[in-house]
């Protein structure tokens, strides 16, 4: 890990949720383009759209923050704009 001021166990386990919530993400995302693919609904679309931002925004910013060395905050804004467009999407695509 980038910065040493953390708990390595606390570390770990975030380092394991977000693991796992990237391959229950991963998969959610996977069979909502699989749908969008085979039906070619609109609206199938913008909900893949929505589950991929949300699920990149999830991981960005630990990312940053590890990778690139910037200031946590600044990764969870990033991130929480990433999820708050996957969310527009989402509910977009509900609508229709």
């Amino acid at each position: 890990m980038a910065h040493s001021g953390t708990d390595p166990v606390l570390a770990l386990v975030l380092l394991a949720v977000k693991g796992l919530m990237l391959v229950a993400g991963g998969s959610v995302l996977y069979y909502a383009v699989k749908a969008y693919r085979r039906t070619a609904d609109e609206s199938l679309g913008y909900l893949a759209a929505g589950f991929g931002l949300v699920l990149f925004g999830s991981a960005l910013a630990g990312l940053v923050y590890e990778l690139l060395g910037v200031a946590l905050v600044v990764g969870v804004i990033l991130e929480s704009v990433f999820v708050l467009l996957g969310f527009v999407l989402i509910a977009y695509s509900l609508k229709l």
